[in-house]
């Protein structure tokens, strides 16, 4: 077993976590600094699959004070606000960093300006892009950042588990599985990152990339941290629907439907005229998603169980040429998005709840810190699209800079990991290659995917909640009798079973916390409470692992500080 000891480790290789490396660095170049992805450097994770944009103030005519009431308002009152408001304020340095320090380079308008495009539920065009792949321009300048500044990275290396002392409140680093060789690297540092990114792979149609499980969040909790607003699971109204391949699911992003795109029914009709007469399909993701949900289960959906988003009236040309990467998705699945109607529904996005944070990115736990989709209490209730890229790369800035004034002004010795702790995670992860019976992980898989669907999803109740408690724990029991067969390198059920063990934990979370908010607000709708109810609910839901793993809640009132929901009119 390798033993690596480090200053800072980093767990992902998104936005947030690039963005810290690259800052903690350039704070202190003498810092030792190890980066651990699943994946291989720059292709994988949900950043570089960001098509619409990244949020900012950058026209005179817009402002802060916007920005932070339109962020607000999507998240129905329950974001943190000092966090949505670092976020906006922040984002302008950040994004003028990008371009002139990394090389990152967006699409400009002819007087040479930033084009800035409209996205749903935001008052100013305020959206910077790269065509509609922005994620790719981001994410390929920042690796190269990392390669200049020769910033080690452990490729195809997945992170298990935090590790921590005997008292369990100081993280000293993670046990990392080696997915080349099935071997196991134990990384010690005295200040640990986690920025996975969430990615709700937990439903029947999902956005995120294959290798996405929701690890970090999963890692977070069994560590110990306080985790927040974990019932809030947001709906992209518009998946692609590809039967059969992995990347059903994926994305035809807002400022497609920004730009005019409308949706309709099998009956022909643009129902949006029913669900929001003002903004149409402009309306924030929650809104379109459970439109459209209700459209299909009330039976006004095609043969193929979706709607259609139509984009033909637009023009073939403008389509192509300002949607390049949806044009060429939708064609490698025989769909002519310039032309013709696009089957889409609903698909499981983004996480708006995770580790508790404050404005550095600090959790619950000494020397953990958490950015990007990991954490929790930016976006509230309902993440505006365009704001996720830019909470990855605000709060990655935020984090790098904060760890390296950590290790800089910390004078304590670096605790221990807890005795034992390794042998015992090792032990229960290679557990499946020592069962003389049993069967794979993919029904199980499957089974949590349309439970969390029906039960935890665009709508819910306390009966379908219940029911979903129930049957996770059912399929919690039965993971633990799955047999793995092989050699541990590149193995993929026994990746796959790890999966399912992290899906198993966040799914508890959601469908726990979806029944401690008796109303509906943002993401979270439930059937039997369909109001929203300021009266009662501008709470967060804050939990953790208790002895048995089990959730343990708290509810604490939301800081007004800066705008009140009857405020946000004026």
């Amino acid at each position: 077993m390798e033993k690596i000891k480090t200053d800072i480790l980093i767990i992902g290789m998104g936005g947030a976590a690039q963005l810290a490396a690259l800052n903690a660095f350039d704070a202190n170049p003498e810092l030792n600094i190890l980066i651990v992805t699943k994946a291989l450097r720059g292709k994988g994770g949900c950043s570089r699959m960001v098509q619409g944009g990244f949020n900012v103030v950058l026209n005179p005519g817009d402002s802060h004070a916007k920005h932070f009431k339109d962020t607000l308002k999507g998240g129905q009152f329950i974001n943190n606000q000092e966090l949505a408001k670092t976020l906006v304020e922040q984002a302008t340095a950040t994004i003028k960093e990008m371009e002139t320090r990394y090389g990152c380079f967006f699409d400009r308008n002819p007087d040479g300006t930033v084009h800035q495009k409209a996205f749903a539920g935001q008052s100013f065009d305020r959206t910077v892009h790269k065509g509609d792949l922005t994620g790719i321009e981001i994410i390929s300048r920042t690796t190269e950042q990392i390669l200049k500044r020769n910033i080690p990275v452990l490729e195809e290396h997945r992170a298990l588990d935090l590790l921590s002392d005997d008292s369990g409140t100081q993280i000293t680093g993670a046990l990392v599985l080696d997915i080349k060789k099935g071997s196991f690297v134990v990384v010690e540092a005295a200040a640990t990152m986690v920025a996975t990114g969430g990615g709700p792979t937990h439903y029947r149609f999902c956005a995120p990339g294959p290798e996405k499980r929701v690890d970090g969040l999963a890692m977070l909790y069994r560590a110990g941290a306080w985790m927040l607003d974990m019932e809030m699971v947001q709906f992209h109204p518009t998946g692609l629907i590809i039967p059969g391949s992995v990347v059903a699911g994926s994305l035809l992003e807002e400022g497609l439907r920004g730009a005019g795109a409308y949706l309709i029914n099998a009956r022909g009709e643009r129902y949006m005229k029913r669900y929001a007469p003002d903004t149409m399909e402009r309306a924030t993701r929650d809104v379109v998603s459970r439109a459209s949900y209700l459209e299909m289960i009330e039976g006004r959906a095609f043969d193929h169980g979706g709607i259609h988003i139509v984009a033909a009236h637009l023009g073939a040309d403008f389509v192509e040429k300002n949607f390049p990467g949806m044009c060429q998705r939708c064609n490698i699945f025989g769909y002519d998005l310039a032309r013709k109607p696009v089957p889409v529904a609903p698909t499981a996005h983004y996480m708006m709840g995770g580790a508790a944070i404050d404005a550095k990115g600090r959790t619950s736990l000494e020397r953990l810190f958490c950015a990007g989709e990991d954490s929790g209490g930016v976006h509230g209730a309902n993440r505006l699209g365009g704001n996720g890229i830019a909470d990855s790369c605000v709060y990655g800035r935020q984090v790098g800079k904060a760890m390296a004034e950590y290790l800089r002004t910390e004078t304590g010795k670096m605790p221990e990991t807890a005795s034992g702790q390794i042998e015992a995670l090792i032990s229960y992860y290679t557990a499946p290659f020592n069962r003389s019976a049993g069967n794979g992980p993919f029904e199980l898989r499957d089974r949590l995917r349309e439970l969390n669907w029906n039960n935890v999803g665009v709508v819910r109740s306390e009966k379908g909640l219940l029911e979903a408690v129930e049957e996770i724990k059912i399929i919690t029991q039965a993971a633990e009798n799955i047999k793995i067969q092989g050699v541990q390198a590149y193995n993929m059920p026994w990746h796959e079973y790890i999966s399912l063990l992290n899906m198993l934990e966040v799914s508890q979370m959601v469908a726990h916390a979806a029944m401690q908010r008796e109303e509906s607000r943002g993401a979270h709708y439930r059937s039997d409470f369909p109001e929203r109810n300021d009266d009662y609910g501008l709470f967060n839901i804050y939990l953790r692992g208790g002895d048995n793993q089990e959730p343990i809640f708290e509810k604490r009132p939301v800081v007004l500080d800066y705008l009140k929901p009857e405020d946000s009119e004026k």
